[in-house]
């Protein structure tokens, strides 16, 4: 169904993009109608529609998408499974494209620059954590870049399955030059999401890592880990991600069973084992397998689930000192740091490239564990087709 693209393999794309996309001519100082794929109900399929961007404020940034990557969220957010969702939807929060204006306070960007946003659109910008470059924990709230109310516009925000967006310059990110656009684009989210907590607990050389799944977020932060110098360990519970996790890196693969009675194999050769266990587990588990694994002082980060951790007794945190904490994507200098990062050090996620029509039967096939490892859409393939 798609147009599978291993990075180590291939040449930088953006050249192509820009040859098969011109600009397309707007007036900034109104708003202006986009075509967009977005969804009317939580079992709707994904279809073309069209929705309004707001006119440019003099602090807004008009991008012209060009990619934007299928996080497992956007399934989640538009099934419903996180809340109840007002519709109509516009998933995205990954995408790269094109700045194509700018308002007349923003000296950051100009025309043409490519520029990426990521899960935030907006955030108060004075309290103590967005002073301190921490806007995903805005104590007001921030606002994120779809299925938010919008401080800026009617209705709530919609996001990157769409070939145009207006964003605040506080919330843009710029792509260094030379770039790979596509394999870009996922870094805006499964990369900063993986990145922010390696940062926060000082992930480093020689330190015993683990994470638990092997998807869009896992991979990444497999990668990222194995660049760090940490010796990485994978817990899938898929037996055929295993030659791709060593290829990435990993050191040992654990195939292990959420249902069984016991879960891990080999658990007791593994005790006191992982100064570090990430999971990627996106819905409600049991952490209890898990926290026998972790060293003295090891921490076990959850940014996967925002249900239900099951297993946690005060008892298992008091033997080693352990502890179990959660992470929220990253902050905007953080989510700077991962693409100049990743883009510095050529550390890319693996994609699959499809075009907007195929966006739901991508969803399956992500429910299925079917991608390798995140799908990326192609905007640029819905303006030609």
């Amino acid at each position: 169904m798609s147009d599978t693209f291993f990075p180590e393999k291939y040449a930088d794309r953006s050249e192509t993009v820009l040859a098969r996309t011109g600009a397309v001519e707007i007036d900034p100082e109104q708003p202006t109608s986009t075509r967009a794929y977005g969804t009317l109900g939580p079992s709707a399929p994904i279809h073309a529609m069209q929705i309004e961007r707001r006119a440019l404020e003099p602090d807004d940034v008009a991008i012209d998408i060009l990619y934007c990557g299928v996080c497992h969220s956007d399934i989640h957010m538009v099934r419903g499974e996180w809340g109840e969702q007002q519709y109509p939807m516009v998933p995205g929060h990954e995408f790269v494209g094109r700045v194509s204006a700018v308002g007349a306070a923003v000296t950051r960007l100009v025309p043409g620059d490519h520029a990426g946003v990521g899960c935030m659109v907006d955030s108060c910008g004075v309290c103590e954590t967005c002073k301190a470059g921490l806007e995903q924990y805005c104590t007001v709230g921030a606002t994120m870049t779809y299925a938010s109310p919008d401080p800026r516009g009617p209705g709530q925000t919609q996001g990157g399955y769409a070939e145009r967006i207006v964003v605040r310059d506080r919330f843009v990110v710029k792509i260094p030059e030379g770039a790979d656009l596509a394999t870009t684009a996922p870094l805006l989210c499964s990369g900063v999401t993986t990145f922010s907590p390696m940062q926060h607990w000082r992930l480093g050389s020689g330190q015993r890592f683990a994470v638990v799944g092997l998807g869009g977020l896992g991979h990444m932060a497999l990668k990222l880990a194995v660049h760090r110098g940490a010796e990485a360990t994978v817990f899938t519970t898929s037996a055929d991600k295993a030659a791709d996790a060593y290829a990435m890196g990993a050191k040992d693969v654990i195939v292990w069973h959420p249902l069984a009675s016991k879960p891990i194999p080999l658990v007791e050769e593994l005790a006191n084992r992982f100064d570090f266990i990430l999971s990627t587990i996106p819905f409600p588990f049991d952490a209890a397998p898990f926290l026998p694994l972790l060293r003295h002082d090891g921490v076990f980060v959850n940014v996967g689930t925002p249900g239900a951790i099951a297993g946690v007794s005060g008892g298992g945190l008091w033997n080693q000192r352990r502890s179990i904490v959660g992470s929220c994507i990253g902050g905007m200098p953080e989510t700077q740091e991962v693409v100049d990062y990743c883009c510095a050090n050529g550390i890319r996620p693996q994609i699959e490239l499809i075009h907007p029509d195929q966006i739901t039967d991508a969803y399956l096939r992500v429910e299925n564990k079917a991608v390798r490892y995140r799908y990326v859409i192609d905007l640029a393939a819905g303006r030609t087709g």
